[in-house]
């Protein structure tokens, strides 16, 4: 079975990589930025619409408090990005707010942060898959109506590239993520020539529209909690800043120094084009609400089902380049890329946070070993399925799913700098150098006004959000934190139950003897094998056993037996209803109850067959049966097996494929004389 899927696996992910080609891997900042980084980029295509879409609810002069929300996310956002550039300093080895919040508040808060993180990667690629395909289905209306199907097979394509090694799914990223910061800095910038230099009157799509208020006059409490909402909404910009902390590792040396070079560029990039955006919507007096066919009105009448809400920087974009100008094309077609390729952030992120909570087991070790391409595979499709099986539930909805974005986020950023001030508390009670006590106060009062400004936006997203979705981000975070304690209770009690003791014990005490059976159906070639295996052994006893079911067989195989002169015992257990599996385990049972120091070796031929169906065909027994003794202590099962000839096709088969090149390989050096190393195609045999 494993050669029947060896082929397509190496067309679509490539060729296995050494681990000591790991290095090759590695990100400059060039790479690095698109790749963890794509996320809070292109959240400027969505996070100033909602702003927007929650403001409207009290009408278009709401709109006015706009530009002070977006202050409020810039403040934030730096923030949010100097803490965290002293995160990378002070844990360079990529756990991330996990292993800030594990080490200095203890486990309970790591697992909080690892469950709140593990959540939003589902998340982060749920919604900006959905997001994309809903902006490309604006132009191309076979994705809306087929949003759900679209949004699955993208995320199947994202988890094909980044099974492939994340330094070539990071050459892919940069391209697209690129051109959409040039596209929205150059909307910025032909916006703010022409509307302060050249004087022209730019007005969007719907600056001719009303908004009909769903609350007029909101004062006081209500229009406190109208804007608390509305910058909650607009945090969503932040979602991805801590993917680069725990992707340290990824990074080329000076690891620590080029992850917080990239963070700072991130955050002046992303509050950039976000400043930019909003004030281009003010300016070309863009209008937006949650319920468009009802609220917005055209000459007094609600525009209807038939209207199509298009985003923010599509209508910014129509109102500066020209609707369908080849800029305008352009950057639409770059904004609905970026959305897709935002979620590699999570696809990054996701399987380097799995990798270092198997190690510290809460979560499977199979989470922590690298695939053929160095990357850490079954992480990678392990988020692929969640985030694919969310898009299903919510029907590819970003409007649904968005309301339980960035509650885990700010879970993590509160308890990680809240950690973070217990590490430099703790640093500052032995540091006695003058310098470096400077320098770590002056992170400490960075790390302390970043937890107190991300635990209060935290408490603001809970109470504006909780019953709009955010209560499911909440209860994923339980399930995750319930499992993996689980997960680290169940390796905890193995390993307490298998530690090799001080004193010598049962397991370490030879056996008095060793009574070894071989089980015969009948006198071919995998029984005489098997027969001739055991005496090598040695066993202080040996018999054959056999279970009589039809009287003529069994009597047919003792003429047989005695006939070739075999000088093994043959003993017969009687089974009147042509039971197979229970008599042989009632009688292992009974030689260990009457000799409970004996071990007993049980030798099972097994025939090896080359297509998957002969193993519909053979050994279903010996299966049966060795399942059932390895329940039973002190027993030790022994295969024995026999390889029939269409096994040998499968082997000159399977050698064929291996000499076989696939397309690209030739380019890529793998053919030819002394093109893999010895140590490579014995490393390639031992790993099969």
């Amino acid at each position: 079975m494993p050669k029947l899927t060896d082929l397509p696996k190496r067309i679509l992910i490539g060729r296995a990589l050494r681990s000591d080609k790991l290095g090759e891997t590695l990100l400059p900042k060039r790479i690095a930025l698109p790749v963890f980084a794509s996320d809070p980029l292109s959240s400027v295509a969505y996070a100033p619409g909602e702003v927007l879409l929650v403001l409207s609810i009290a009408g278009a002069s709401a709109y006015q408090y706009s530009p002070w929300i977006a202050v409020a996310v810039v403040v934030l956002m730096f923030t949010v990005v100097a803490s965290y550039r002293q995160n990378v300093h002070a844990y360079p080895s990529g756990g991330g707010d996990y292993e800030v919040a594990n080490t200095n508040l203890g486990p309970k808060a790591g697992l909080t942060v690892a469950s709140a993180l593990l959540v939003d990667y589902v998340l982060t690629v749920a919604v900006s898959i959905s997001s994309g395909v809903e902006n490309l289905g604006s132009a191309v209306p076979f994705f809306v109506e087929h949003k759900t199907l679209c949004a699955v097979s993208i995320i199947v394509l994202l988890t094909v590239m980044n099974l492939r090694g994340v330094r070539e799914s990071g050459k892919l990223f940069a391209i697209p993520t690129y051109c959409f910061v040039v596209g929205v800095f150059a909307l910025i910038g032909w916006g703010v020539v022409r509307g302060v230099i050249l004087g022209d009157d730019m007005r969007a799509p719907t600056a001719d529209l009303e908004i009909q208020a769903e609350h007029t006059g909101l004062a006081g409490f209500a229009l406190v909690f109208l804007l608390l909402r509305a910058f909650s909404s607009g945090c969503a910009a932040l979602t991805g800043v801590e993917a680069i902390s725990n992707g340290v590792p990824a990074f080329r040396k000076p690891k620590s120094r080029n992850a917080a070079t990239t963070l700072l560029l991130m955050g002046a990039l992303a509050v950039t084009m976000f400043c930019g955006i909003i004030g281009l919507a003010m300016a070309t007096d863009v209008k937006m609400a949650e319920k468009p066919a009802h609220d917005l009105l055209r000459n007094g009448v609600p525009v209807g089902d038939d209207y199509t809400q298009n985003p923010v920087i599509s209508q910014v974009a129509a109102a500066v380049f020209g609707d369908g100008s080849l800029p305008f094309i352009f950057l639409a077609a770059a904004t609905a890329l970026v959305l897709f390729l935002a979620a590699n952030t999570a696809y990054n992120g996701f399987p380097l946070l799995g990798s270092i909570l198997a190690q510290d087991r809460y979560l499977p070790r199979q989470l922590h070993t690298r695939g053929d391409r160095l990357a850490f595979s079954n992480g990678i499709v392990l988020l692929a399925g969640a985030a694919a099986i969310l898009v299903y539930v919510y029907g590819a909805d970003s409007t649904r799913l968005i309301q339980l974005y960035i509650v885990g986020v700010f879970v993590s950023f509160t308890l990680s700098q809240t950690g973070m001030v217990r590490h430099w508390n703790r640093h500052l009670r032995t540091e006695r150098d003058p310098a470096k006590r400077r320098h770590m106060i002056r992170s400490r009062a960075i790390n302390t006004f970043g937890a107190f400004f991300t635990g209060l936006v935290l408490v603001v997203v809970l109470v504006t959000k909780f019953t709009h979705g955010a209560w499911v981000a909440l209860l994923g975070m339980v399930i995750f934190y319930v499992t993996m304690s689980a997960i680290r209770r169940h390796y905890d009690r193995v390993a307490e139950e298998i530690a090799a003791p001080d004193e010598p014990g049962d397991d370490t005490v030879r056996p008095s003897r060793v009574h070894s059976i071989v089980l015969v159906s009948k006198i071919h070639r995998p029984t005489l094998r098997a027969l001739a295996y055991a005496k090598l052994m040695r066993s202080d006893k040996l018999e054959a056993l056999t279970i009589g079911v039809d009287r003529e067989e069994t009597r047919a195989l003792k003429e047989e037996w005695e006939r070739r002169g075999i000088d093994v015992p043959l003993k017969v257990l009687d089974s009147p209803y042509r039971e197979i599996t229970r008599p042989v385990i009632d009688y292992v049972k009974r030689l260990r109850r009457e000799s409970p120091r004996d071990a007993v070796s049980v030798f099972i031929p097994e025939y090896v067959v080359g297509h998957w169906y002969e193993h519909l065909l053979h050994n279903q027994s010996a299966l049966r049966l060795k399942g059932r003794l390895l329940f039973t202590p002190g027993v030790m099962v022994t295969s024995v097996p026999y390889q029939l000839q269409s096994s040998e096709v499968a082997r000159q088969r399977a050698r064929k494929q291996a000499e076989w090149n696939a397309p690209g390989q030739v380019r890529r050096g793998l053919t030819g004389v002394g093109s893999t190393p010895p140590n490579e195609k014995d490393g390639a045999t031992l790993k099969k």
